[in-house]
């Protein structure tokens, strides 16, 4: 069964904006099927207004081949009812919603330069059920360097 894996908004931008060396194992995985990233209708509104920054130099064309160059490789997992997950909060709660989506599809891995969600992952008292790791972490876990 592949890895399944939910990646935020700084990262879908090393990936696809600036080819990241650390995102591109994960990205030749999830374009190979070895790996299963999801995102929702919250995440992908994320990264719109995010790639419309100026400092990413980004007009809209270029924002359009981005956003769908990530729903090309990315299974949406949005929410289909009541969710009530076990989760620890996150001090961003603009970031809280990648923690409900990794509960919601499952996902193995959370992969974020964030320091405050690298933080969640050692919560004592409400650990998450899967693993909040940057890409480099995830890359040497999944054996992809």
């Amino acid at each position: 069964m592949p890895t399944r894996l939910v990646l935020d908004t700084n990262i879908v931008m090393d990936m696809l904006h600036f080819g990241n060396r650390h995102t591109q194992p994960l990205q030749t995985a999830i374009n190979q099927g070895h790996i299963l990233c999801f995102t929702a209708t919250e995440c992908l509104a994320e990264l719109d207004r995010v790639s419309a920054y100026p400092e990413f130099g980004l007009d809209l064309a270029a924002r359009n081949v981005l956003m769908q160059s990530y729903r090309s490789i990315a299974t949406p997992c949005d929410a289909s009812g009541e969710e009530n997950y076990l989760l620890p909060r996150c001090r961003d709660k603009d970031d809280q919603k990648f923690l409900i989506l990794a509960a919601r599809c499952q996902a193995d891995l959370l992969i974020t330069r964030d320091k405050l969600l690298l933080k969640l992952a050692r919560h004592r008292h409400k650990p998450p059920p899967f693993t909040i790791m940057t890409a480099e972490a995830a890359n040497q876990l999944l054996g992809l360097v």
